[in-house]
């Protein structure tokens, strides 16, 4: 190799490195910047994998929550446990409406107050509901012959319903989830299920439903008329300020909250772990990229537009998350620290999202919070 060639390469190298370095050096900006307000403890993000069980899972996280707000320590519940036994009393409920009833794999954050009622709950690690011989939650199958079952039943071919039915569903409940448990040993304290719930302090008669829409007046407890509701519990109607209120006043002082809303319109962005309601829809066409924007002006929501879209079908009850702090971007404006269940693996905020007021706003269908959580002037407004 000639001098002359040696030289060129050192020349060109020497012209690369600093590129090179500054390439390595230079991070790509987020399009969002939070810093966090305030924020409530809970516990480690669970995944519900393949199964359509967000409203246990979301709801036994604020349980969860609950008992460390109540200094009762951090304990991991079943979140299967509560599916367990709700799935019984849905089939009954379906059978008595001749099938003209949901019967599924949702539900609302209630069944799982219902069930804390009548059977306690358990540590995850004395249930774990998973008998099926995989890693994660898998309920296709068992939600299959679930449902084959009640068809079966409903049809009626021997001319009418015998009560074996319900030893066939809960024998198929058992295979697929586990007999429920009616005696365990936990940090070396042998309970039964009522006695560990009672142990810890938790009062499911502490804890009530709210929502916001205005075919029903305001003030009053109505059957929120959603699928999910198949057990046809009440719920308290606000204006959706006070329902904001709640939710504000509530992680002020403490205590979190278990969210029913929408999450299917594209407002709910999964990859970026935001959701918000744009002042304008910016279209995407085939084969360009995202450009990687900050924060957006977003739509005032009223109380007409919550109405329309629930009444039009675009705000629809397909999630349960839980609400446990409230953030800030770079301009100030405020989010909702949300936990989900979807694990943590490739998410970016680790399991949790950030929903922005208006994005509340508009997609609240319905909250669980404890009563004490209720500013005193709304609590003498609905006679609590």
């Amino acid at each position: 190799m000639t001098q002359l060639k040696i030289f060129f390469k050192l020349l060109i190298i020497s012209l690369l490195i600093p590129l090179i370095l500054f390439g390595q050096g230079k991070k790509k900006k987020e399009a969002y910047e939070f810093t966090m307000v305030n924020q409530v403890q809970t516990t480690p993000v669970k995944n519900q994998s393949k199964t359509g069980t967000c409203w246990s899972f979301a709801t036994t996280s604020f349980i969860e929550t609950e008992l460390i707000r109540m200094g009762k320590g951090e304990h991991i519940l079943s979140p299967m446990w509560f599916v367990r036994f709700a799935y019984p009393f849905k089939a009954e409920k379906y059978l008595r409406y001749h099938g003209q009833y949901n019967f599924g794999v949702g539900g609302q954050a209630h069944d799982v107050t219902n069930v804390i009622q009548d059977y306690g709950f358990v540590p995850e690690e004395i249930y774990k509901g998973m008998n099926i011989g995989e890693d994660e939650h898998n309920h296709g199958e068992m939600a299959s012959v679930l449902e084959s079952i009640m068809d079966a039943v409903k049809k009626n071919r021997g001319g009418k319903i015998t009560p074996l039915w319900k030893d066939v569903f809960e024998s198929t409940l058992n295979i697929y989830l586990g007999a429920p448990v009616e005696q365990f040993t936990y940090q070396g304290i042998t309970y039964t299920p009522k006695s560990f719930t009672e142990t810890l302090g938790f009062n499911p008669d502490n804890y009530i439903e709210l929502t916001s829409y205005t075919h029903q007046p305001f003030y009053t407890s109505l059957d929120l008329e959603i699928p999910d509701n198949w057990s046809k519990d009440k719920y308290y109607n606000l204006p959706i300020d006070e329902l904001m209120s709640i939710i504000d006043n509530a992680l002020a002082s403490g205590y979190s909250i278990c969210w029913d809303g929408d999450v299917s319109e594209k407002e709910f962005d999964r990859k970026k772990g935001v959701a918000i309601v744009p002042l304008e829809t910016v279209e995407i066409k085939e084969g360009e990229e995202e450009k990687s924007e900050g924060p957006v002006k977003e739509k005032t929501i009223t109380q007409e537009m919550r109405q329309t879209t629930f009444d039009n079908y675009t705000t629809t009850d397909d999630h349960l998350m839980h609400i446990t702090g409230i953030a800030k971007d770079q301009n100030g404006t405020k989010y909702y620290y949300t936990k989900n269940s979807w694990g943590t693996k490739d998410k970016k905020y680790d399991g949790y999202c950030y929903m922005s007021e208006p994005f509340v706003r508009l997609k609240t269908v319905a909250l669980m919070v404890h009563k004490d959580a209720v500013p005193q002037e709304i609590k003498m407004r609905l006679g609590l």
